[in-house]
């Protein structure tokens, strides 16, 4: 059967047609390989024009073009489906084999014969979890994630004070033997010292690193069943064991330095907030802000469950199985792990709060860097095939050297969270030394790789994102006025591009743009550049009409 089915595969046929113009008679002979893999539309339109056709046989053309495509394409039909049948009846296929094949695809192709799928856990949680943050326990789901928050806060609390005495310890040993060294010891004491410092610290480390996964993960099981059977308890009435509401367990921990804390952060904190209209002929609102503010402040939580952090958690929580997401962008390095910079403290963050619905950070990590892995080969090996005999192999060598783990400025790797306190998504942007320099254009990656998320955003229901506006998290000596003006002028006006085009991607949906400044920024900047953002916006006014009699 395949030796007939070849028969009908890139077979030339000639295509002739046949007009007149005037008193002449012309004839269009076109050589055509079946199956047609190209257009008809396309094939016509490039008749017309390599042959300088006559405008008014367009039509004709085209529907002749159509027809003998469609004619000869349903011959091949025909005579790949005659051999197919003489294969059967000479018994060159198995005809239980091909029944049982046909039968395989209608089921998994039609809804009423296919299997019904098998409930997913993650999904019933989902929807349970949905249903009670959406009623009167709410507030009793929230007491208890508190209550676990506390918990795993002050477990860590225990390691930093146990890491931090063994440093002090390691420290004095190590100066009693810098002191008598050339004496009683040598360097090679010195170094024996210092490799089992670092081995008492890995140790120590490891210990404490396996009892937080081992508290968290004991916690999520516990929460999940809690959940699952309260949902079970509150569809019956009649259930006299329905779970007592949970009240807060408050936390002597460090309370008092974090009130200070947090007051401080308070008479720092700047806030300009806007609203604005975008769009051709559809308008559609938008708020933006401007803060000064640490971006990590929209994902930790407060260990005392004061009013205002409570409502902030409860709007987190009940968007989270919802179209209106909250997400930040987080400028990181080309490793994708959590061992560093801002990176590091945002693990930190998120190990303080059992997240209950999606994976561990570090879980999360090593998915992305198999995503990133798997993807950096598929395109090496696309671009050895183009360059293969190019420049003596010299791209070989050069994708060599790059570590195949890395991402590069302007990619980025998302992770969920249901542990944060503001948040629900995260967008760890790749960026390069290259953004602390004033000559970035609109087409640098990281102007790019924000397009790219805000994308993402219309895609996948984030109504409110939290952006850099300066592409850093942290001012440096370079970074004087005129840069931070370039710079802030430049992201205003793209990421106005990008809400004008996410119109078209989503139909005009309204949504809240926050734009970050770092917290070290003076007041006066701030202030201009919170001048600025009207003006590049065009923010919406109230206009006052009056009237004389």
């Amino acid at each position: 059967m395949k030796k007939n089915r070849e028969r009908f595969c890139n077979k030339e046929r000639e295509f002739v047609y046949a007009f007149k113009v005037g008193n002449e008679s012309f004839e269009l002979r076109v050589p055509l390989k079946f199956p047609v893999q190209e257009n008809a539309s396309h094939l016509h339109g490039r008749l017309m024009l390599l042959h300088n056709l006559p405008c008014f046989i367009e039509n004709d053309l085209k529907e002749s073009l159509s027809q003998f495509i469609e004619e000869e394409s349903l011959q091949d039909y025909d005579g790949d489906a005659e051999a197919a049948l003489e294969g059967v009846k000479s018994g060159e296929v198995d005809l239980h084999q091909l029944a049982s094949t046909w039968a395989k695809a209608y089921a998994e192709t039609t809804l009423e014969h296919a299997r019904p799928e098998e409930p997913s856990w993650d999904e019933d949680f989902a929807d349970v979890y949905h249903d009670l943050i959406h009623s009167p326990a709410s507030e009793t789901l929230l007491n208890l994630e508190h209550n676990y928050f506390v918990s795993i806060s002050e477990l860590i609390g225990e390691r930093d004070v146990e890491l931090k005495k063994l440093r002090e310890r390691q420290d004095i040993e190590m100066a009693k033997v810098m002191q008598e060294l050339g004496k009683s010891f040598t360097d090679q004491d010195v170094n024996s010292l210092a490799a089992q410092h670092f081995e008492s610290q890995q140790d120590l480390e490891n210990k404490w690193s396996n009892e937080l996964k081992q508290s968290t993960a004991i916690q999520k099981q516990e929460y999940q069943e809690w959940v699952i059977k309260l949902h079970q308890d509150l569809k019956n009435p009649n259930n006299s064991s329905l779970s007592e509401e949970i009240k807060v367990q408050p936390s002597l921990f460090r309370e008092s330095v974090e009130a200070i804390e947090r007051i401080y952060e308070e008479q720092r904190k700047l806030e300009e907030s806007f609203t604005i209209h975008l769009g051709a002929q559809l308008k559609t609102m938008h708020n933006l802000r401007l803060l000064r503010a640490d971006m990590l402040d929209f994902c930790k939580h407060k260990r005392n469950l004061h009013s205002g952090v409570k409502l902030h958690r409860l709007q987190t929580a009940l968007s989270l199985y919802s179209t209106s997401l909250c997400g930040l962008v987080l400028l990181v390095d080309n490793r994708i792990n959590s061992y560093s910079g801002i990176k590091r403290d945002f693990a930190t963050v998120c190990q303080e709060c059992t997240d209950f619905h999606f994976p561990r950070i570090e879980e999360q990590l090593e998915v992305a860097q198999q995503v990133a892995l798997y993807a950096r080969t598929q395109r090496s090996g696309k671009a050895k095939d183009q360059d293969s005999g190019n420049q003596n192999g010299a791209s070989d060598e050069k994708s060599a050297e790059r570590n195949y783990l890395n991402i590069l400025p302007g990619e980025f790797y998302i992770t969920r969270h249901s542990n944060l306190s503001e948040v629900h998504v995260a967008f760890h942007l790749c960026v390069d030394d290259n953004v602390k320099s004033g000559n970035i254009t609109a087409r640098d990656p990281a102007i790019m790789g924000l397009r790219n998320i805000l994308k993402v955003c219309c895609t996948h229901d984030l109504t409110t994102i939290s952006i850099p506006l300066l592409l850093v998290h942290d001012m440096s000596e370079e970074m004087t006025i005129p840069w931070c003006l370039r710079r802030a002028e430049l992201v205003f006006k793209c990421v106005k591009g990008f809400m004008m085009e996410m119109a078209s991607w989503d139909g005009g949906i309204s949504r809240t743009v926050q734009f970050l400044v770092p917290q070290s920024i003076s007041e006066e900047m701030f202030y201009q550049l919170s001048n600025m953002l009207p003006q590049i916006f065009r923010v919406s006014s109230t206009l006052t009409l009056t009237s004389k009699h």
